[in-house]
């Protein structure tokens, strides 16, 4: 089962030159706490973007060269959608977590999303895709804390699509 996990911009926006635009330190936990445990999947730019391996999760990396190259147990490196079908039918939770491009190759196969929605526009040249509102339904929403650590104003929704329930 794949889960899309996310933090977009009013406008759409999820980052600029390679990374993240704002830091909001409670999004960050609910990322780690959420993805712990699981694989997550995501292109070759959001893995460098990260600077290195995370902790306790599986890293799927979509290359479509294959010329990336990770000495590391926790890496796999696939070059096409094919190779992610054992994730994309498997019964267990794997996160897709970026970036814009892997979003749009794999959301037509997310039964959930886990959106952090920050109502504050931002300038960047990465979007997410426009959600289908009538394939997804709200199953929580809630109020993101907002302080001098995190400031802005943003909420957690997750979603689940429809023909999944």
């Amino acid at each position: 089962m794949l889960s899309i996990i996310v933090a977009i911009a009013n406008n759409n926006v999820i980052g600029k030159d390679n990374g993240l635009i704002w830091h909001l330190p409670e999004d960050l936990k609910r990322f780690k706490k959420l993805t712990t445990g699981h694989t997550i999947i995501m292109g070759r730019k959001t893995f460098e973007s990260l600077g290195r391996v995370l902790p306790n999760r599986k890293h799927i990396v979509l290359c479509k060269s294959g010329k990336l190259q990770i000495q590391n147990e926790n890496v796999e490196i696939v070059t096409d959608i094919e190779q992610l079908k054992p994730y994309i039918k498997s019964k267990e939770e794997n996160f897709v977590i970026g970036g814009a491009s892997i979003y749009q190759l794999l959301i037509p196969y997310a039964n959930k999303m886990y959106i952090t929605k920050i109502h504050h526009s931002f300038e960047g040249d990465t979007f997410f895709p426009k959600i289908d509102e009538a394939q997804w339904t709200i199953i929580a929403k809630e109020k993101g804390i907002k302080n001098e650590e995190n400031p802005y104003e943003y909420e957690y929704i997750d979603y689940v699509r429809n023909d999944s329930m």
